[in-house]
């Protein structure tokens, strides 16, 4: 970041979320970077950015197409890079159908199911093959998370032409999709001026080319969108385009929310995946070990994920030991199976369902942290048992006693079946092991003090409870219980507790020669023979030579500005991903001012700052045989080594469950109607149709005016996530003593709101109150000829603590991305009014009463393809496109 020339931060408040990353950003600055803030409220972070960017919620994909079509008109891309290491050149199916061809939906459409079938989305002569076919069971499985890291399936060879002029390569496609997205278009959409527009245009595409790179910094609101997974894919479009992607000083960097985001995705705690992204199985599409692996490697494409099989019998090893062989295929029969949606708001409307009669809770908080905070309280009074782990007694452990459904009625404490088991919980400075963070870093923490009392680590809850049901199932003879009883559960303990030693789980996360115990030193000697257990493939190395590599903390001063003995980075103490992009396509750096690896002719090897990410000993000049798979179909300027082409995309055949390029939609709720298509939202979104759930009215339905105005929200420095610990804190909790709402003085003029006054919020799921605070940061904005007015929350507020108040989360609905089912919680539709809420009945009377005149139904839901808008297919999977 250091070494950045422009920075970009959009959908992030990262001097105030991310202070301490943002001393890099400062440093940068120092050094001549140019820094733009693009953000609906003006924050600490634009207060010390080269420019401000003020921008409507929801509508970053049409700024950030603004700047794709400013490059592609003004043929600003950096050419060399674009042409060698994209898929630019590469020529898509007659078949295809562009959303702007189509008012809004891409070719292929099933409106049947609000899915995709994306045959026609694929290279030419691959129709049949590849990442082709339905993809409504794929929605519901959140099958975009699979491809975190890698791309979709490619096999064989592409038709390329490296001239780009073919009209159906990929560099014409993206070039005429994105001609609609002018800066006049942006102002109309965005309501940010054209002049501002141009001047982050111009700057970003600037410091591009063998000299300059420019970074762009997101942080996980932007993916919390129902087009979340587009954004990013824009901005990546953008950094792909400008051959800002693995060069020092470029890429997309990702803010986690706390330590280990990154962690819990890596080794995962999500339905759908398995260590190092391995998916999940499903019980109709992988019935036995080989299906499950060639859907993971999809045999005959290029890449290091032709080697699953290694990784993913490793993995089973690692589960099982002795009890995996080769004889029942490495006790793949034991691991759980998908049956459809399984994510944490599918799991609350089956609580109300009764559906689920159990559920633990470690280091959430949903009373209070989740979207539709109602239904998830809701959810949990109708559980048979509830354990919750946490340092306080947060809202999701005394709902039943205190939340506001007691006020309403809607929950009587005497009459909640729901027994709750609270369990107190280690701190991070009370418990040892390592934290992954944004740049891929593990970092090991050593304990400081001994937790207090009762309270103990996970790693000691989950191995004490795991004994115990071992214990009680020793007798057992049913089979399925065999899954239990023959995990490897061996670690070694230490103390008066009989803590697990973490440095024993670490040595199995990084995998260990199964005849030898021999820790493993990188995953290129994982076997699929059963002769390695691998807890996490791509953390292989972290432990190698018997050595603890993420507690290293070798003063920068002692080594050069990589600083690669600081920690350890995955995969292989890699510091920057796809890094041979660094180099031109002889290997030879862009540039000495961004020399960062390079090919060593008389050495015969890559070499650099960092570790190569590519074939150390494969030259620039190497081409595979015909026929070749996995690594060695990957040519010697292929440096996208996890892609199964080789290249970055900037058109995704598949992966991307709704659509292959980026569009503008608008969010779920808005005020606004769609300026681009006649397509409303986005079509694909995932929404749940439930009586306890319901969506306020858009455009071009009626009634949206009941809900005119924007509200957004974020977090404050002083808080931390949904507050269970910092409002606990006495200093703290005085910082930020009590919840509160920005408005503008146009706003706060408007709606009869005083400085420090009380509003209340209404949306057809909640209302909640606020002190008001009238403020200049945010701006009324000018779009599609009309006043938009924005409100801002921060999301740290409950009803326990020190200091107390309403929830944000209340608010909103439940409609989800359709890549990863991640909520829309950064934008919604409400009215506000002065004074206090209303309590009790009342409460719930007033929000019947807007529902009544919006013309909400509870348990519907708005049609994904919107009345008058584009027409839709009428039978799914015909094989030509749906045209």
């Amino acid at each position: 970041m250091a070494n950045a020339d422009v920075i970009v931060i959009q959908g992030s408040n990262m001097a105030e979320a991310h202070p301490v990353g943002f001393g890099w950003v400062m440093e940068a600055k120092r050094r001549g970077a140019k820094v733009f803030h693009v953000d609906p409220r003006f924050t600490r972070t634009s207060a010390v950015a080269d420019a401000y960017l003020p921008i409507r919620a929801g509508t970053d994909i049409a700024l950030l197409g603004g700047v794709v079509n400013h490059i592609l008109a003004n043929e600003l891309d950096f050419r060399e890079y674009v042409l060698a290491y994209t898929n630019a050149a590469t020529i898509v199916s007659d078949d295809f159908v562009d959303a702007e061809d189509a008012d809004g939906l891409f070719s292929g459409f099933d409106a049947a199911t609000g899915s995709y079938v994306q045959d026609s989305w694929q290279y030419a002569g691959h129709e049949r093959d590849s990442g082709s076919g339905h993809t409504a069971d794929e929605r519901d499985t959140a099958a975009g998370l699979r491809h975190e890291s890698h791309g979709a399936p490619v096999a064989g060879q592409t038709d390329r032409d490296e001239t780009l002029r073919h009209p159906r390569c990929v560099y014409q496609i993206l070039k005429r999709h994105f001609a609609r997205y002018t800066p006049e278009m942006v102002e109309r959409v965005c309501g940010l001026p054209r002049e501002k527009f141009l001047e982050l245009a111009r700057a970003w595409t600037e410091n591009s080319g063998r000299e300059r790179t420019g970074c762009l910094i997101y942080s996980v609101g932007w993916t919390q969108h129902t087009v979340g997974v587009q954004y990013i894919r824009t901005g990546a479009i953008i950094q792909l385009l400008l051959g800002n992607v693995g060069r020092p000083g470029g890429g997309v960097l990702a803010l986690r929310g706390h330590a280990s985001i990154q962690g819990s995705t890596d080794i995962p705690t999500l339905f759908n995946l398995l260590p190092g992204y391995l998916p999940m199985p499903h019980h109709a599409q992988h019935p036995d070990f080989d299906a499950w692996v060639d859907s993971i490697r999809h045999p005959g494409q290029k890449g290091f994920w032709g080697n699953a099989r290694a990784y993913a019998v490793s993995l089973l090893k690692a589960y099982w030991g002795d009890a995996a062989t080769p004889d029942n295929d490495f006790c793949y029969g034991y691991l759980p199976r998908l049956t459809g949606d399984h994510g944490t708001y599918q799991q609350v409307l089956d609580m109300i369902d009764g559906k689920i009669k159990g559920y633990f809770l470690l280091g959430q908080n949903p009373a209070v942290g989740s979207a539709h905070g109602r239904a998830q309280r809701l959810g949990m009074a109708n559980l048979d048992w509830l354990v919750v782990r946490d340092l306080f007694m947060i809202e999701s452990a005394t709902f039943w006693q205190r939340g506001p459904e007691v006020a309403t009625g809607e929950i009587v404490p005497e009459q909640c079946r729901t027994e709750i088991f609270f369990l107190p919980a280690a701190s991070h400075v009370e418990k040892e092991g390592t934290f992954t963070q944004t740049q891929r870093l593990l970092q090991w923490r050593e304990k400081a003090v001994d937790p207090p009392g009762d309270a103990r680590s996970e790693l000691w809850f989950f191995y004490h409870l795991g004994h115990r049901l071992r214990e009680k199932l020793a007798g057992s003879a049913l089979r399925r219980d065999r899954a239990l009883l023959e995990l490897t559960w061996d670690y070694p303990t230490h103390g008066p507790h009989a803590e697990p030693d973490a440095e024993a789980v670490l040595r199995e996360i990084n995998g260990y020669d199964t005849s030898t115990g021999r820790p493993l030193s990188a995953f290129t000697e994982a076997r699929d023979d059963g002769t390695t257990a691998v807890g996490c493939w791509i953390y292989t190395g972290v432990y190698a030579d018997g050595v603890n590599q993420a507690a290293r903390r070798r003063p920068g001063h002692e080594q050069d500005w990589v600083a690669a003995e600081w920690g350890w980075a995955w995969p292989a103490n890699r510091r920057l991903l796809y890094n041979r992009a660094s180099a031109d396509p002889q290997g030879r750096p862009w540039s000495e001012r961004k020399r960062y690896v390079w090919w060593d002719e008389q050495a015969g090897r890559w070499t650099g700052h960092d570790v190569p990410d590519f074939e150390v000993t494969k030259p620039p000049s190497y081409r595979p045989a015909a026929g070749a798979t996995g690594p060695a179909a990957l040519a010697g300027d292929d440096p996208f080594i996890m892609q199964s082409d080789g290249k970055g995309w900037l058109y995704a055949p598949s992966g991307v469950l709704d659509g292959p390029l980026p569009t503008h939609y608008e969010p779920a709720e808005s005020p606004v109607r769609n300026p681009l298509y006649g397509q409303q939202a986005n079509p694909t979104r995932k929404m749940y149709p439930h009586p306890v759930n319901s969506t306020n009215p858009s455009p071009p339905q009626e009634n949206s005016q009941v809900f005119p105005y924007v509200f957004t929200v974020s977090r404050l420095t002083e808080h931390h996530t949904a507050g269970g610990m910092s409002r606990t804190v006495a200093p703290l909790a005085e910082l930020q003593p009590e919840m509160f709402v920005e408005v503008s003085p146009e706003l706060a003029a408007l709606a009869g709101l005083t400085q420090l006054g009380w509003a209340h919020l209404v949306s057809a799921r909640a209302v909640i109150e606020a002190r008001v605070l009238v403020t200049d940061r945010l701006t009324p904005l000018r779009v599609d000829g009309r006043v938009i007015h924005q409100l801002w929350l921060p999301y740290h507020f409950g009803f326990e603590g020190l200091v107390t108040g309403d929830s944000a989360n209340d608010l909103f609905g439940i409609t989800l991305d359709p890549n990863v089912l991640i909520q829309e919680s950064k934008i919604g539709t409400c009215d506000v009014r002065p004074g206090r809420r209303p309590t009790g009945g009342a409460l719930r009377d007033l929000v019947e009463d807007y529902r009544t005149r919006a013309g909400v139904v509870p348990g519907t839901t708005p049609p994904a393809v919107t009345p008058g808008g584009p027409e839709a297919a009428a039978e799914p999977g015909d094989g030509e496109g749906n045209r």
